[in-house]
């Protein structure tokens, strides 16, 4: 069950990346986000100094749908299966509702933050769902032991983050969901259990 304070943090989240994609981030005011979210000002300004503080909330946003993913990855798939759905599906949510300018933004901004980089927080339910599923590949024999599950997990969310990257200096001229198909099995061939 959710805390209120996540559901609230949440809606202005989820509101506030459906206009930033509906009409543009310039174009986008808190008022608009709070009355979208159904929250108030008040609450906007106890998570958020700002409607540049919601950059960094993409995080978030992925990791609720991670979230939302995780009951579908049952036992009868394997650990590859598993990483080809989350990134089929997280990164057709991009393609279809995030636009090439704002997850540019988001990765610009964690190029020259000071603070917190969100995208690399061990914390967040990413690291912690890759690192379960790795160790369940390891532990089948499907995936290699000769690399660490910390070592594999960080080369996955490199080779994604790459992907996203190159998405995005292409100004999103393919289909970010269906390239990463044809790459993620030939990236997870090199982690196989070759014995």
């Amino acid at each position: 069950m959710q805390t209120a304070e996540k559901t609230t943090k949440g809606k202005i989240v989820s509101a506030a990346w459906e206009l930033f994609y509906e009409i543009g981030y310039d174009d986008t005011t808190v008022d608009a986000i709070v009355e979208k979210s159904g929250t108030s000002k008040g609450s906007f300004y106890h998570y958020f100094d700002g409607k540049d503080a919601l950059l960094s909330s993409l995080s978030y946003l992925f990791d609720e749908k991670y979230e939302e993913l995780k009951d579908r990855l049952t036992d009868e798939l394997s650990a590859c299966q598993k990483l080809i759905f989350l990134n089929h599906e997280l990164f057709l949510m991009i393609d279809n509702s995030i636009s090439v300018d704002l997850l540019a933004r988001l990765l610009s901004s964690q190029l020259t933050t000071k603070g917190e980089k969100h995208l690399l927080d061990r914390n967040r339910t990413y690291y912690k769902l890759l690192r379960k599923i790795i160790i369940e590949g390891q532990q089948s024999g499907e995936l290699t032991d000769a690399v660490s599950a910390n070592d594999i997990v960080k080369a996955y969310a490199v080779f994604e983050r790459a992907l996203l990257y190159d998405w995005c200096i292409c100004e999103g001229d393919y289909s970010l969901s269906r390239y990463s198909e044809d790459m993620i099995g030939r990236f997870l061939n090199g982690y196989l259990n070759k014995s």
